[in-house]
């Protein structure tokens, strides 16, 4: 080398944040606490399901005392079952990650709060819980009497708003995360192209210098056959 060449990283060098980002990701145990925010957003919101699913539940079943209430008893149910639902799944996504049963990044994804599951979770709930609204507020605008009509229909209406509220909620925070990720996705690649570019540039420099060189030598050498002539 030229005494004006300089000296650039050596080509099997690897960027350390990158060897670090690749050492992280085969470690299964971590993949279950990636995205921390995520994963810290779908608990508590499964917790309040949990909690109020299982209070209204429990209270419209507590408050079952005559055949008038028979849609108390039904409704009641629906909602221990949904709270008993959401209660399921977390205990099924830490006693599969206590086990470490799970090698596949994808199943780890779709189980582990922040997932798919969870918002697919709430969403079938906020249905479920909607159409128990819907059907009440069926049952009054038919006509049923009782002195439970009032009751049904601010039952009716409260379930109807917390199901219609719960579905726009997971909806909204789909729709950001995807748009998250597309962003995510265009600067990855607005990188790669400016690496690429990076490393067109520096080829092409290296052959100007190498050419340089050659006609250097191809000088000297007619020069030196001149003076030998």
């Amino acid at each position: 080398n030229g005494p004006g060449a300089k000296s650039g990283p050596p080509k099997g060098s690897l960027d350390p944040a990158l060897i670090h980002h690749r050492v992280l990701d085969d470690q299964v145990e971590l993949w279950w606490s990636r995205e921390p925010r995520r994963s810290l957003l779908c608990y508590c919101a499964s917790v309040a399901l949990i909690l109020g699913l299982g209070l209204g539940g429990v209270g419209l079943l507590s408050t079952t005392t005559s055949l008038s209430g028979e849609w108390r008893l039904g409704v009641g149910t629906t909602l221990c079952l949904l709270s008993l639902a959401v209660l399921l799944k977390q205990l099924l996504s830490s006693a599969i990650q206590d086990m470490n049963c799970v090698r596949s990044r994808r199943r780890i994804d779709q189980l582990k709060s922040g997932g798919r599951a969870d918002p697919a979770l709430i969403l079938a709930v906020g249905l479920a819980v909607t159409l128990c609204g819907t059907v009440l507020l069926c049952m009054v605008t038919v006509g049923s009497q009782g002195q439970d009509r009032g009751d049904m229909l601010v039952s009716g209406l409260v379930l109807m708003a917390a199901g219609t509220g719960m579905t726009l909620a997971v909806v909204s925070y789909s729709t950001l995360v995807y748009l998250k990720r597309r962003r995510e996705q265009r600067r990855r690649q607005r990188m790669r192209m400016s690496r690429a570019r990076r490393l067109g540039s520096r080829a092409v420099r290296v052959f100007n210098v190498s050419g340089r060189e050659i006609s250097q030598a191809n000088r000297e050498i007619s020069t030196s056959r001149t003076s030998l002539i």
